[in-house]
């Protein structure tokens, strides 16, 4: 089991097969699913063979039980590491604040990328603060760039460079 970082409670590792059902009920999941992309079997089976995707599982450290995951992906021609998904299983307890601090950190420390980007859609007020909170400039809004259902929602780019990364 490779495990990429750790934070004051969690552990962050490689995804394995075996935690796909996992993965794709938090995707599924009511309070999730408005907010992140839905993949399949075989595009989750794809992101853990494929070297330049991290599918990761968030633990808890103490008890090991899975607390949630993130996808992202690197442009190692470029140094840049993008944040694709991260979902959270329980909220309300700063895991999310704390596993992107440390995500941060593992990508401008161990990885030496020079950019971090996230895009968020523009109602996921909770996002959008912790971003900010973190120090991430809004790089621009994608104008209607995604379709869901009959309508269209923006995106917001959000982004820090290794420069501005303080070590949080």
């Amino acid at each position: 089991m490779k495990i990429y970082f750790t934070t004051d409670r969690l552990v962050v590792r490689a995804a394995e097969d075996n935690d796909l059902e996992f993965i794709m009920a938090l995707e599924q999941d009511k309070e999730n699913n408005a907010f992140v992309f839905q993949g399949t079997i075989e595009e989750h089976l794809d992101e853990i063979r494929d070297e330049n995707t991290y599918l990761m599982i968030i633990e808890d450290k103490f008890n090991h039980s899975p607390s949630g995951f993130i996808l992202s992906g690197i442009k190692r021609k470029s140094d840049i590491f993008e944040l694709r998904r991260i979902v959270i299983a329980e909220k309300n307890k700063g895991f999310g604040k704390e596993v992107i601090i440390g995500l941060m950190r593992y990508c401008f420390e161990e990885l030496s990328i020079n950019r971090f980007w996230l895009d968020v859609f523009t109602d996921n007020h909770t996002g959008i603060h912790l971003y900010r909170q973190l120090g991430m400039r809004l790089d621009g809004i994608l104008r209607e760039s995604h379709k869901s259902g009959n309508h269209y929602r923006d995106q917001m780019i959000f982004s820090m460079l290794r420069r501005e990364f303080s070590g949080l």
